[in-house]
């Protein structure tokens, strides 16, 4: 990889066409201007996840860092190119498709990861009903928790299928992919308030240890922002991502747009 750029080509996937969040349908994407579904950014990002890991290999699972922004849509079926350029001890990326500029970032091995006090991020439970969303979801400040889940061998395979994952590095360990990671900053959105179809358009992960097959993982977020901006509402989450109420996994900033322009003008 250095001193030439690394190409990595994937035909994008859809994986949530039947998910609560209608931006990942065709019919209701048209109407807020995108051509059809969108690919979720999470999806993306974990394409993205492939070239830091093919490089650094589990290193980067125990201690990688890794940032994207969402610039343009990914389609379903669509070739989508990574494309990753090591510059110093950072790799820049950049996702293309349909000769379009979809998605930038970096990624970089970190050389001694900072503790992270647990005590810092406590654990919330997820609301016993969800609210409607409306300007005043993700109150500044807000406590957010996610239901644990975890994943089994067969949820793996699953889960490298649907984002089009090569490397053999998860099934001969026993690792949770990363990006699985990044489905669990989503549900801190979507389990604790009734969103109608919404964007996810940035994320910076700190890895701050390999997560395994089992281990019961949930994510501990506090919303840092909460802003109007072109129309649009954004929330900003800080989040820990803790394997067995235990032990931090991740540490992880996440941005959405929770209610789109055209839907808040309806």
């Amino acid at each position: 990889m250095p001193g030439s750029p690394a190409t990595y080509r994937v035909s994008a996937y859809n994986t949530a066409k039947r998910s609560e969040n209608k931006m990942h349908d065709d019919t209701v994407a048209r109407r807020f201007g995108f051509s059809g579904g969108l690919v979720p950014g999470v999806e993306v990002l974990a394409y993205m996840m492939h070239l830091p890991v093919a490089k650094w290999g589990r290193d980067f699972l125990a201690r990688g860092r890794i940032e994207g922004r969402f610039v343009k849509p990914v389609y379903d079926g669509e070739m989508t190119d990574v494309i990753g350029e090591l510059q110093g001890e950072q790799l820049t990326i950049r996702v293309e498709s349909r000769g379009q500029l979809c998605a930038t970032g970096s990624a970089s091995l970190t050389e001694k990861v900072e503790p992270v006090a647990l005590a810092a991020f406590p654990e919330t439970p997820v609301v016993a009903t969800r609210g409607p969303v409306n300007a005043e979801s993700f109150a500044l400040g807000q406590w957010l928790g996610t239901a644990p889940r975890a994943w089994n061998e067969a949820g793996l395979a699953d889960y490298l299928d649907e984002v089009r994952e090569t490397d053999d590095i998860y099934n001969a360990n026993g690792l949770v992919h990363p990006g699985m990671l990044q489905r669990i900053m989503n549900q801190v959105l979507v389990q604790n308030v009734v969103l109608g179809p919404w964007i996810h358009v940035g994320s910076n992960m700190q890895l701050l240890a390999a997560a395994k097959l089992g281990d019961e993982l949930a994510a501990r977020a506090k919303v840092t922002a909460n802003y109007e901006k072109k129309g649009h509402r954004f929330v900003e989450l800080d989040a820990l991502v803790v394997a067995n109420g235990t032990t931090p996994v991740a540490h992880c900033q996440h941005i959405a747009i929770y209610q789109p322009r055209e839907q808040a003008a309806a």
